[in-house]
């Protein structure tokens, strides 16, 4: 069989399943196990994603099992076998955590390919899909394709992040595990400000490597948010901008979208090439201004540029941030400056400027406020909240049941 890897610091063991397999197995690196699959891949370096993993409960037992736990949850199509001389002691929390198999470190050749046929066809079967599925899972292609949000404003400051953040915890809420939300604003990004999220990898990190050939590990390099949303987080600094190239980018997006039913992209306030490549695979386009002329003005420059440029979107929303009444400015002045209407009007809100400083975007809190209503109309736009029966009042239950008690006490009479 291919695609095994060897997490263990003995010599004694890797020769042993080498002579087994007759094959130049890979191993990881000596030192500690790795504390995440994301670790691991990372150690891996280009090597090809593996199908069954051995790891030597020597090297620490408590490290192996929670590495094979993590394997057994982040990555449904790699199996664990625990190369063990405490099978009787361990096999309960082994079993727990996942494990295909246990070997003994002195295992014969025939018992260790029995078990890595068998942690083989478990891996296998795990990630087998019906045809109204995925094609492959391992490539991350889907016979229908996620919905890309993309969110642009041409000025920073008028709330585009916010409203990214929002519109991506509404639909994550809306339907779990369903919104993954990317932070494109690679030099400046702050999506992980605005979620209260301290990310142990970002976009540079997924752009690379065997997260960049495989949709599996490329979910172990995300950043998981309480509120069911997943998030590519933006670098760690500006400098880390140029790791990211428009090829690699493309591929991520295109990657996201057969993963999931919505991809929400926080873009930059600039058309940049990493912009353009993301609106190239865009299907809904939110424009968001400040409710001022300098906003206004700027939104309308870039509506024009994108149309210039061929890029006109069917399904666009329009979205006027921070609206005052007392700005000088109307909805109509907006809509006669952009030559369109306006899809959703926010108002400026004490308790947007209270979430935005905790890192708690109003959706997820639930708490009354006018911006926290119209942004929910926002997300209806994309995932409509289940209708609900109307319940019929009492005075009306009572017209249909008191009339009869009605006629039959006047029929006593």
């Amino acid at each position: 069989m291919n695609n095994i890897l060897l997490a263990t610091d003995f010599v004694d063991l890797r020769d042993r399943f080498r002579a087994a397999t007759g094959q130049a197995i890979p191993a990881l690196p000596p030192g500690p196990l790795p504390a995440s699959p994301a670790q691991l891949f990372q150690q891996l370096g280009g090597g090809d994603v593996p199908e069954v993993v051995v790891i030597d409960e020597r090297s620490g037992t408590e490290a192996a099992l929670e590495l094979a736990s993590r394997l057994n949850a982040e990555c449904p199509g790699i199996a664990v076998v625990l190369a063990s001389d405490r099978a009787a002691e361990l096999g309960l929390a082994a079993m727990r955590a996942g494990v295909s198999d246990i070997v003994s470190t002195e295992s014969d050749e025939d018992e260790i390919r029995h078990a890595l046929d068998r942690a083989d066809r478990a891996a296998r079967q795990r990630t087998r899909v019906g045809p109204g599925d995925r094609d492959d899972s391992r490539t991350g292609s889907r016979s229908t394709r996620g919905r890309v949000i993309s969110v642009v404003s041409p000025k920073g400051g008028v709330g585009k992040t916010t409203i990214a953040a929002n519109l991506a915890v509404g639909l994550a809420r809306a339907e779990p595990h369903s919104t993954v939300l990317v932070d494109l604003d690679l030099q400046f990004g702050d999506v992980s400000t605005a979620l209260n999220l301290a990310p142990e990898h970002t976009i540079v990190d997924v752009v690379q490597g065997a997260a960049a050939r495989d949709s599996m590990v490329l979910k172990t390099f995300l950043t998981q948010h309480e509120s069911g949303l997943t998030v590519v987080c933006g670098p760690h600094s500006p400098v880390e901008a140029d790791l990211v190239g428009v090829d690699e980018l493309t591929h991520l997006l295109q990657t996201l979208a057969a993963e999931f039913r919505f991809v929400v992209i926080d873009t930059a306030p600039a058309i940049t090439d990493h912009v353009l490549a993301a609106l190239d695979l865009t299907n809904d386009l939110v424009l968001v201004t400040s409710m001022d002329v300098p906003g206004v003005r700027g939104l309308r420059k870039e509506m024009d540029i994108l149309r210039d440029l061929g890029m006109a979107f069917e399904r666009r929303h329009v979205v006027v941030n921070l609206a005052d009444p007392h700005s000088g400015l109307t909805r109509s002045d907006v809509e006669a400056t952009l030559g369109t209407g306006v899809d959703l009007v926010l108002p400026r809100s004490r308790g947007a400027a209270v979430s935005i400083n905790q890192g708690v975007p109003l959706l997820q809190s639930d708490v009354r406020d006018p911006a926290a209503k119209k942004l929910r109309r926002l997300v209806d736009r994309f995932a409509p909240a289940p209708k609900k029966e109307p319940r019929p009042s009492r005075e009306k239950a009572g017209s249909r049941f008191g009339g009869r008690h009605r006629l039959q006490r006047k029929g006593a009479q």
